[in-house]
């Protein structure tokens, strides 16, 4: 009998026991665990990080860390960590945190327009991706790449067609680069490039030429008139004589991209540059900055029409005038100088 007591005693403590063992186990695992006050809250692994790294990053956002090393241990995470961005949620457990990083890298919106230069695209891609400017740069500039598909240093800009891309965040630059090449092929489609040998131009030239019209005209609307007038004097043998070619030249010849030059003056249409097209008749070698798509379909389909000259409009500001004969150019452009003058704009 006493035995019998024993017996039922040891086994009440080993199911009392067990059930506290099993209610820690189900607590370590199924127990909420985070320490952040946020509904969400983004969490990245960088390319290349171990366990140590990720748990020293992930510690202040967790209330106990050594439960968590517990469940990742046993889950195998410790020697299996992935790169890429992740989404906690406020009051996930630790069995939710391990798997969200294991198999859930979320994507980022990666957009980019309007860029000058190569320089300055890399600086932009680089703050929303893994990879460093230096690193985004070398792989644009990458010679073998831009011969390989037909591209140079100077026109290399042109295979960044703005938008907005899904990317992972812990892409490398050779994959971003890759990735570009991509959406301009499917960009450049069997109609736009029947649109373009219609017009007598390369895509290459379409893009050079998108870019004086983006920097000539902010206003979409007035995109296909301008290039229109572009359009004419090229199929008339003339020179572009556009004015922000001369302003990459000035910024280019100082390689000083930060300088703001509101003015040109007749002075710099003597600047001897292949970019400045009042001196020469080719369009320059490659695009003064990154058209959008807007610029680039309104070359692909300028406006018909027989303006020949155009300048900014003073009485309605952001778009131009329009004049098919040197001489009335001329009466519209003595009142845009008039203004500029009262502006005491001089440089």
């Amino acid at each position: 009998m006493y035995i019998k007591k024993i017996l039922l005693i040891i086994a009440i403590f080993g199911i009392l026991a067990l059930a506290g063992f099993s209610w820690y186990v189900y607590n370590v695992i199924f127990s909420p665990n985070t320490a952040f006050s946020e509904e969400t809250t983004e969490f990245y692994v960088p390319t290349g990080s171990n366990y140590a790294q990720v748990r020293s990053m992930l510690e202040p956002r967790l209330e106990d860390i050594g439960e968590f090393d517990i469940v990742a241990q046993k889950k195998g995470y410790t020697n299996n960590v992935k790169a890429g961005r992740f989404i906690l949620k406020k009051g996930m457990n630790n069995n939710e945190i391990v798997n969200t990083l294991r198999s859930t890298n979320e994507p980022v919106w990666v957009t980019f327009n309007n860029q000058e230069r190569l320089e300055d695209l890399a600086g932009r891609v680089a703050a929303q991706i893994e990879a460093d400017s230096l690193q985004l740069l070398e792989s644009m500039r990458d010679s073998a790449f831009l011969n390989h598909h037909g591209f140079e240093k100077r026109n290399a800009i042109s295979m960044y067609i703005p938008n907005k891309y899904e990317f992972f965040w812990n892409t490398s630059a050779e994959e971003f680069r890759e990735r570009m090449r991509e959406e301009y092929e499917r960009f450049w489609t069997e109609k736009r490039l029947a649109k373009a040998e219609e017009i007598g131009l390369s895509p290459h030239e379409v893009m050079v030429l998108a870019s004086i019209v983006q920097k000539e005209t902010a206003k979409v609307d007035e995109r296909p008139k301008v290039a229109g007038v572009y359009m004419n004097r090229i199929n008339k043998g003339w020179k572009l004589e556009a004015d922000p070619t001369v302003i990459y030249a000035l910024k280019d010849r100082l390689q000083n991209f930060d300088t703001i030059i509101k003015r040109v003056l007749y002075v710099d249409l003597e600047l001897d540059s292949p970019y400045n097209t009042y001196k020469y008749r080719e369009l320059p070698p490659g695009p003064i900055a990154m058209p959008d798509i807007s610029s680039i379909d309104a070359v692909l389909n300028y406006e018909d029409h027989d303006y020949f000259y155009f300048v900014a409009d003073v009485e309605n500001f952001g778009y131009h005038k329009f004049a098919k004969t040197l001489a009335q150019h001329n009466v519209n452009k003595r009142a845009y100088v008039q203004w500029i003058n009262k502006q005491k704009i001089n440089r």
